[in-house]
């Protein structure tokens, strides 16, 4: 008996990717979850071209998770909701090279394991996707 059906389709999401460098903020990746899954925790330092999640669409976004909240003496009641961030999804090494396309890498660190893009600034990133289509 052959059970074969054919070949497992290789569908991938896009990913979300640090437009800036600095410590994230809770309040900017509370007011970015419904764009995807979060590989980074409130606090992390991220830089510009890290990998900080998993959009829910197939492209790639830029997303700013330093951004802050806005602090003037204006405040209307009720608006300052509680922040509930789902935790982050922790990658191994295994998990992480077999995440990866082509255009990424895998950072390793004696305290972290982070994803990047191979071209860190957005015009280059531009650039070599432009090239990969030309050859196609």
């Amino acid at each position: 008996m052959n059970f074969f059906k054919g070949s497992i389709g290789n569908v991938k999401s896009g990913v979300i990717i640090s437009m800036e460098e600095g410590p994230s903020t809770a309040y900017a990746i509370d007011g970015l979850q419904d764009r995807g899954k979060f590989f980074i925790n409130p606090g992390d330092i991220v830089y510009k071209g890290q990998i900080i999640g998993e959009h829910t669409k197939e492209n790639d976004i830029e997303v700013n998770v330093q951004r802050g909240k806005k602090l003037s003496n204006m405040r209307a009641s009720g608006s300052d909701k509680a922040v509930k961030i789902t935790p982050a999804i922790i990658f191994s090494l295994e998990e992480a090279l077999e995440y990866i396309e082509d255009d990424e890498m895998v950072e390793v660190t004696p305290k972290s394991i982070r994803l990047r893009k191979l071209y860190l600034d957005t015009n280059d990133r531009k650039r070599f996707n432009l090239g990969k289509l030309a050859q196609q």
